[in-house]
This record gives structure tokens, C-alpha cells and sequence, in this order.
């Protein structure tokens, strides 16, 4: 069974800046790392090769740079990773992205047989936890999101539980595969790759796929298919705040300033 790991590029948060012209993130030199949240997707999915012998391919969506990304998954431990990387597919918004993803595990599915599909729950930079459902949408697959655990994978009987913690509860679902989960970070602990993994992944050739290998219309896929547009992003202001204790130098002072603040603010009553 063919396990697949949808993981995507992200800029480093802390060198983001947004340009005054357009209101636009500048991506242009900004470093880019594995989206934090797919590193759990691939963590679960590595286990699982490791207790059922199921083989693991890690797809990603983006430019040529993304080649980096797709080696550290190798590093960690997947079998097969593959880039889509093409003109069209730029400026897709969570719709688009979902239809250019469920297209290429498709033609994964060709060769072998699809039992799950694992992302994160989110992306850092667009936060928007739609791209699983929405794979699960269009592949017509089970959806699972907010994974914290895997109880159970049945590859014979094709069935998967897996426990999910809301919010007040927790419930323990059994579903059929193939099936999309989204995973949260509680789920596991990501292992750090081996020199020797991290050598070997630099040496990987990491195959490209382009729209010609999806043959998906261009009015589906890309700015021209997405749904949503980005208007504008910019920081918000933070209003300034009062600094409690500032100047005193007695400990006492400090905590009796902060009771009378808490008090005068009805946030707390004696």
C-alpha cells in the first residue's frame, strides 16, 4: 500500500517583509523551510512504513526551489518524492492547489495502490487547513482532520481508526481507505535525519511533473481557477501598552501597582 505525504515550501517567518508598493509578501530572497506542520505528516508516515512495510512518496507544489524541501523529506525517510513545478500552476489559491494535488496522486495511483493520503493541518503562510479536505473532496476519498493519533491501519480489511481531540473531547473515529487525514503536531515527534540519510538525499534526482504530465485544464488550475483573491496583507498595528511596575524598583511596589491595575480594570475583585 502506497502511503503519500503532501507537504509544501514556506517562507522563514522571520525574514518576511511586506512591500509598500503593493501590500504584497516579498518572497524574493526570503529562505524557505518544510511547512512545520507537514514535518508531523511525514514523522506518521515514515512510522507507518516502519510497522507495516508500506512504502511512502512525498509530493510538493511549488517552484524549482522547492527540489530542497522534497530532500529533506528523502532524508527523513521517504521512498519517493516528485516536484510540481509549472507556469500554470502559479498564484493557485487552496482550491486550485487541492485540484493540482489529488491530479497527481491520481496518476500515482496508477501504478500502485493509494491507501492514505497525510497533510498537515495547515500551512504557515496561509493558514487556511483547506487543502486536505479538499483533496479528500476530489479524490472522493475518507476524510479524518485534527489527527492526534493513529489507533489502527487494516490494509487487508481496509480500514483505518484514528482518535481526534476537540474541543471539550475526544472521539475515536474507524473509517474506510483510501483516505485524507490532516495531522496536528501532538501526534508525534519528528525524527532528525542521520548524516548518512541527509547525504544520500542530496544526491537524490527528484523527478518534476508538469501540466503536460497532469493534462489539467489551465482555466481550473492556477490564478485564472482560483476562487479567491489576495488583496492586499499588512501588519497590523499593536496598540501600545501600559508597563506595569515600570520604575519600581521594589518587588512589593511592582505586585501591589499590578493588583490595583487588575482591580481598576474590573479584571479582578476582592
Amino acid at each position: 500500500m502506497l502511503v503519500i505525504v503532501c507537504i509544501k515550501e514556506v517562507p522563514d517567518a522571520a525574514y518576511i517583509n511586506i512591500s509598500p508598493e503593493n501590500g504584497l509578501l516579498i518572497r524574493q530572497g526570503v529562505p524557505s523551510n518544510v511547512n512545520p506542520f507537514d514535518v508531523y505528516a511525514l514523522e506518521e508516515a515514515i512510522k507507518l512504513k516502519e510497522q507495516h512495510g508500506f512504502r511512502v512518496t512525498t509530493i510538493c507544489m511549488g517552484p524549482g526551489s522547492a527540489e530542497n524541501t522534497l530532500k529533506k523529506a528523502i532524508a527523513m525517510g521517504v521512498d519517493e518524492a516528485a516536484l510540481l513545478s509549472d507556469p500554470s500552476f502559479s498564484g493557485s489559491d487552496t482550491m486550485s492547489t487541492g485540484v493540482i494535488l489529488s491530479a497527481a496522486i491520481r496518476k500515482l495511483a496508477e501504478k500502485e495502490e493509494v491507501g492514505l493520503v497525510i497533510c498537515g493541518k495547515q500551512t504557515t503562510d496561509g493558514a487556511t487547513g483547506l487543502v486536505g479536505p479538499g483533496i479528500a473532496t476530489h479524490l472522493k476519498y475518507s476524510q479524518l482532520t485534527l489527527v492526534d493519533q493513529i489507533v489502527s491501519v487494516d490494509p487487508q480489511e481496509k480500514k483505518i481508526k484514528v482518535r481526534r481531540t476537540l474541543d471539550g473531547y475526544t472521539e475515536v473515529i474507524e473509517s474506510r481507505l483510501p483516505a485524507v487525514i490532516t495531522v496536528v503536531p501532538q501526534i508525534n515527534h519528528p525524527r532528525e535525519p542521520t548524516v548518512r540519510m541527509q547525504m544520500l538525499a542530496e544526491k537524490a534526482q527528484i523527478p518534476q511533473w508538469h501540466n503536460s504530465d497532469l493534462n489539467l485544464p489551465v482555466e481550473n488550475i492556477g490564478r485564472q481557477g482560483s476562487a479567491t483573491r489576495v488583496q492586499k496583507i499588512f501588519s497590523r498595528a499593536m496598540p501600545e501598552s501600559e508597563i506595569i511596575g515600570d520604575g519600581i524598583s521594589d518587588p512589593d511596589g511592582a505586585a501591589r501597582q499590578l493588583v490595583d491595575t487588575l482591580i481598576n480594570n474590573n479584571i479582578l475583585s476582592i
